[in-house]
């Protein structure tokens, strides 16, 4: 199943288990771990967490979800940054792994994490988003369950500043212009381009045959698609997984010839399959798209393909950032 980052509060996610960045001794705190305790019932969820007795840094407990809408709460103590050289990026990254994996055991379906250790125990946001990203990636190649990473405000979100600012600047010389051009061309234009369409529709209208034409129909993305994934020696589960795409979603498309998907599910199945822009426009035309410079989404996308970077969750943290559509279902 796919993993999003999404802005929202984590107590109102409705998933079957929500993670608390808890301390050791599982006591209420302040930040996610505080507003947790709150939604949930102080005095309910804190009896619940004394009777378990504490948790080890990177190790995680669960108990139920009380008044919130998530049927269980996760609890996982981050470490707290102390430099880098006290295995800080080990614990943290144990804190996500062990979470994830007491949510299969108990059947999740849904998880939904904060940024954990970001807080008051100060580790430095950008490093954190890379672990729990790679993290949450590698294990859902293992396994289906739906992941949220839950960010409340973009001050809580960092993506590296030398790739931000080099993809602002690649938006800025690729989207501006375009969309400064498109603006000085449009009302002169609009006039003219109506009257050429409602000519060409006229004769259209005189001259087509329906029936040749459809027996004269290209591929159609679900053909175009498979035809990729043959040619790459890819698996039907490796192409999903790396797109970020709901195993039921791929079986529709699998068995629907006609299906058509979503701009955003088919520029993911590209950056799975690691299309050049060529092959990228190619199978984006068969489902009736294209890619523009007059689109931030589009001119991000091509960011990352012209510079052959085919992380999609890479490529999701920077569309978020720039609150655009994620890749995937």
């Amino acid at each position: 199943m796919p993993f999003d980052i999404i802005r929202h509060d984590i107590t109102e996610m409705k998933v079957d288990a929500i993670v608390n960045a808890a301390n050791p001794g599982l006591q209420i705190g302040g930040g996610v771990c505080g507003a947790i305790f709150r939604a949930a019932g102080v005095q309910e969820l804190q009896k619940a967490c004394d009777k378990i007795g504490g948790c080890h840094v990177g190790e995680a407990v669960i108990t139920g979800g009380y008044n919130l809408k998530a049927k269980y709460i996760i609890h996982t103590p981050g470490p707290v940054w102390r430099g880098g050289q006290h295995q800080e990026a080990a614990r943290l990254q144990a804190s996500y792994q062990n979470s994830l994996e007491l949510a299969m055991k108990h059947r999740c379906e849904s998880i939904a994490f904060p940024l954990i250790a970001t807080g008051i125990y100060g580790y430095p946001k950008e490093e954190a988003l890379q672990i729990a990203v790679s993290t949450i990636s590698s294990f859902l190649f293992q396994h289906d369950i739906q992941v949220f990473l839950v960010v409340f405000d973009k001050q809580a979100f960092a993506l590296s500043q030398k790739l931000t600012s080099s993809i602002q600047q690649y938006i800025d010389e690729q989207y501006v212009d375009e969309m400064e051009n498109t603006s000085l061309r449009r009302p002169r234009e609009e006039h003219f381009l109506f009257e050429e369409q409602q000519q060409s529709l006229d004769v259209y209208q005189e001259t087509v045959n329906f029936d040749e034409l459809l027996n004269q129909l290209d591929e159609s993305f679900s053909e175009r698609l498979f035809r990729f994934i043959d040619a790459k020696g890819l698996t039907d589960v490796e192409t999903y997984k790396r797109a970020n795409i709901d195993r039921r979603l791929f079986s529709k498309i699998r068995n629907g010839i006609d299906y058509t998907p979503k701009k955003k599910t088919a520029v993911a199945f590209a950056i799975s399959l690691q299309l050049n822009l060529e092959e990228t426009l190619d199978l984006l035309e068969t489902a009736g798209y294209t890619l523009s410079r007059s689109s931030k989404f589009d001119v991000i996308v091509d960011y990352f393909i012209r510079h052959g970077k085919y992380n999609i969750h890479e490529i999701n943290e920077v569309l978020f950032a720039f609150d655009q559509p994620l890749l995937g279902a």
